[in-house]
């Protein structure tokens, strides 16, 4: 089998979405399929293989507009993709997100029998994601996608979720978002910290050498080449309890500041700690070269300055010393906002549903998203902290609090209620170019 290098790596058959940052600002919609029949499931692949942009069209027709297809297990099933097929595919992958529920943390109000219809569920089967700088160019590129779907008997539209990012590029708890990205060998495309180096290739693209000098690659080669696995998860937050966590637990308002930066590791502007210990800096946080370049290790080994409990250092502990190797679960990330915005100020939670739809793409589902959710996310074993949780997302339940380091005595913080619930998601395959067109052509 002939494997791409690095230097060769094809843009023009991979998707756009699993390589490219997003506009800012953007809107997004996301519309998930079933599929009914086989015929016009493919002819839905046949279709998207023409609409969708690559990731060597930097600037698509519309703009900074673009769209991606990604089908799920039971999607390739529906489509006659041969069991002996996808048997090569993750693990992960094929169990599918709600068979994985504990084990990533998804239980109680989190658990799949709460999950919106059809997220996790068997007829959850395609998802056409969609992405602009404004809505107005959003609803042209849905416009430029539909013939693929339109007029599919077989095809039913079965949920939509549109989304939104702010001109201040924060989400809902009030923090600058999209901050951190890997650069990818062979893409073109510059990470965000200018002291990592670049990741191979195959940690993100299938068929491609990884960070090991592995190649994951599932069969048929012309299936698997050149896509990629991406996790969907749709996060409600609740801000109103979020924000009376910081009130009760601060002496004032910049106190409050100072423990909301405490727990994510940034202050809200999107100024890290690691460059702005003591107070915010939002030139700093607006400034896309310097707010993520810095590094753990030699600076702040014990995390006086960023905790390593904080959400971006469970995240991602760059250079600092953890069990396991940080390099081979790196993840590229992409959250997109949805519902109105909770007024500021406001402490009571007003009823609407207000939260995150969140893309995590990677050619590795167990150590990638899998190893960060389970052992760094809801677990502090890794830093040396017992069975801590992240303090944002982590699956609290109220019995445990949040220490943050500090000489002479730590400063802990009352036991954290759980800020974000799980209302569905789903483990996807990003296919290429070819490999849609490959879909489209399958015969019984």
């Amino acid at each position: 089998m002939s494997v791409h290098t690095e230097d060769t790596l094809d843009l023009a058959d991979i998707q756009r979405g699993v390589l490219s940052g997003r506009p800012t600002p953007y809107a997004a919609t996301y519309l998930a399929f079933r599929i009914d029949d086989r015929g016009d499931g493919r002819e839905l692949m046949r279709r998207a293989s023409t609409a969708v942009t690559s990731a060597a069209d930097t600037v698509s027709p519309l703009g900074e507009t673009w769209v991606s297809v990604a089908v799920t297990c039971r999607g390739m099933e529906a489509l006659g993709v041969p069991r002996a097929s996808l048997d090569t595919f993750a693990w992960e992958f094929r169990q599918g997100m709600a068979a994985r529920a504990e084990a990533l943390g998804d239980v109680g109000a989190s658990s799949p029998e709460h999950w919106e219809a059809p997220l996790g569920s068997p007829d959850l089967h395609v998802v056409l994601t969609a992405v602009a700088p404004d809505p107005e160019r959003l609803e042209a590129a849905i416009d430029h996608a539909r013939p693929a779907y339109d007029r599919l008997a077989g095809v039913t539209a079965t949920w939509r979720q549109d989304c939104y990012a702010l001109p201040t590029e924060t989400e809902h708890f009030g923090y600058r978002d999209g901050v951190s990205h890997p650069a990818v060998q062979g893409s073109g495309i510059p990470g965000s910290n200018q002291l990592e180096v670049p990741l191979k290739a195959g940690e993100f693209v299938l068929g491609h050498r990884d960070e090991m000098g592995g190649v994951q690659n599932p069969r048929p080669t012309v299936l698997g080449r050149n896509g990629s696995y991406a996790v969907f998860r749709k996060l409600h937050q609740n801000v109103a309890a979020f924000r009376r966590y910081l009130k009760d637990n601060s002496t004032g308002p910049e106190d409050e500041e100072l423990i909301a930066a405490k727990i994510m590791g940034r202050w809200r502007s999107g100024a890290p700690l690691a460059l702005a210990p003591q107070h915010d800096d939002p030139a700093l946080g607006a400034d896309p070269h310097r707010r993520n370049t810095f590094l753990y290790g030699a600076d702040d080994p014990t995390g006086y300055t960023t905790p390593g409990g904080s959400h971006i250092r469970r995240a991602n502990p760059r250079d600092a010393s953890v069990a396991g190797e940080v390099r081979l679960h790196r993840m590229i990330r992409r959250g997109a906002v949805y519902g109105p915005p909770l007024p500021e100020g406001v402490l009571q939670d007003d009823g609407a549903d207000r939260g995150l739809m969140f893309a995590f793409i990677g050619a590795h589902l167990g150590r990638q998203f899998e190893f960060v959710q389970t052992q760094w996310m809801n677990d502090g074993v890794f830093f040396g902290a017992n069975d801590a949780k992240d303090p944002v997302t982590g699956a609290h339940d109220g019995s445990a609090g949040y220490t943050i380091p500090r000489r002479p005595l730590r400063r802990r913080l009352a036991p954290l209620p759980r800020f974000v619930v799980t209302r569905g998601g789903e483990y996807c395959f990003l296919p290429s170019l070819t490999a849609l067109r490959w879909l489209g052509d399958l015969h019984d």
